[in-house]
């Protein structure tokens, strides 16, 4: 590509107007991506921003086009057992890579205010790189959430809010790893990875069934905890601002930015799931179902499907009751009549055959 366009700029073609542009635009690209942090050279989709890209906007046309057009005939799938396993296998993950972030650095001698990337070939700055190259590829295996919203034609569950932030992640994932694969800014993937582990396991739980809700009552806590990421996360990227460290400035715009983003993201959809549930007047449970962005409606199904069952059946036997009084009053109405009306008519007739009768007896002479 490098002497296709060398070519290029030979002949004159990239010189003024568009060329001009596109010209100045693959400059800064090469000058950008000449700053990156070596040591991942040649780690799988690390050499270029498009496979990450290519992959991101797949992921949203799957999930927003093609899933829903290809599921729009077809039952829904039952997955249960299989949403189980998934969050399970989430929530070891993200322990892991918690782990990892810790022992790399957080519980290790990074400083919580300031802490410069350690580009250096140690044990302890490689296992941040790895740990960092985790967190990115868990970025990826976070889009089977939507595919399971897909596949059960939940398609209400995948709002702008879902699709963006699991489809800005990668990307901004991969931007951080290229060039700040340690330091200050992977408290992000540290403190995030923690809120994984909690909503995972909270998912997994849920998607067992109605006997295990008592299990979880803290469930109305978890939209408010990735709120509290994102300010905790805010706080401290931008405390560089007001303090020296040897730590790239753009990133912690980079950072903070997004910590911002979506921190008003969740705020706004926790706030108008809270006013229509007060509109509505729904149940408690209905609410936290809305303020869970991420829910996997397994658990509903369950309880809906017994409290079917139950409903159905009291239904059925006050109805019945119900009914059959209203018919029983009906039908001894309707009957009462019809055999008054019968009986009535027999007895008239009878009445009136004595009465003729009577009438053609001789009578007694005088």
């Amino acid at each position: 590509m490098a002497t296709a366009t060398a070519q290029l700029l030979e002949d004159g073609w990239l010189q003024g107007g568009i060329g001009g542009i596109m010209r100045s635009a693959y400059t800064a690209y090469n000058d950008l991506l000449s700053k990156r942090d070596t040591r991942m050279d040649g780690w799988f989709m690390m050499e270029s921003p498009l496979p990450t890209t290519v992959v991101c906007l797949v992921y949203v046309w799957l999930v927003k086009v093609a899933g829903p057009r290809f599921m729009k005939d077809r039952q829904p799938y039952q997955l249960k057992n299989l949403i189980i396993v998934y969050n399970f296998l989430q929530v070891l993950f993200s322990m892991f890579i918690f782990y990892e972030f810790g022992a790399s650095g957080w519980f290790n001698g990074y400083s919580y205010k300031c802490q410069p990337v350690d580009y250096s070939n140690s044990e302890k700055a490689h296992r941040m790189l790895y740990a960092c190259y985790y967190y990115y590829i868990s970025k990826f295996t976070e889009f089977i959430d939507t595919f399971f919203f897909v596949l059960r034609k939940k398609n209400e569950h995948i709002s702008l809010l879902h699709v963006l932030h699991h489809g800005i992640m990668p990307l901004s994932t991969w931007v951080g790893l290229r060039y700040t694969p340690g330091g200050h800014s992977t408290f992000f993937g540290f403190l995030n990875t923690f809120v994984h582990i909690v909503m995972y396991f909270y998912y997994m739980v849920a998607a067992m069934g109605p006997k295990y809700q008592k299990y979880i009552w803290w469930k109305k806590y978890v939209t408010t905890l990735q709120i509290v990421q994102f300010v905790a996360i805010f706080i401290h990227a931008f405390q560089l601002v007001f303090r020296e460290c040897d730590y790239p400035k753009a990133f912690m715009w980079w950072i903070g930015g997004h910590a911002c983003m979506f921190f008003f993201l969740f705020a706004d959809f926790y706030v108008k799931a809270y006013r229509q549930h007060m509109a509505k007047k729904t149940s408690a449970a209905s609410f936290v179902k809305k303020i869970v962005p991420c829910f996997l409606p397994a658990v509903d199904e369950s309880n809906q499907l017994s409290n079917g069952k139950m409903n159905g059946h009291a239904n059925g036997h006050a109805n019945g009751y119900a009914n059959g009084h209203a018919n029983g009053h009906a039908n001894g109405h309707a009957n009462g009549h019809a055999n008054g009306h019968a009986n009535g008519h027999v007895i008239e007739s009878a009445s009136s055959e004595t009465a003729d009768v009577r009438s053609r007896k001789p009578r007694k002479e005088q």
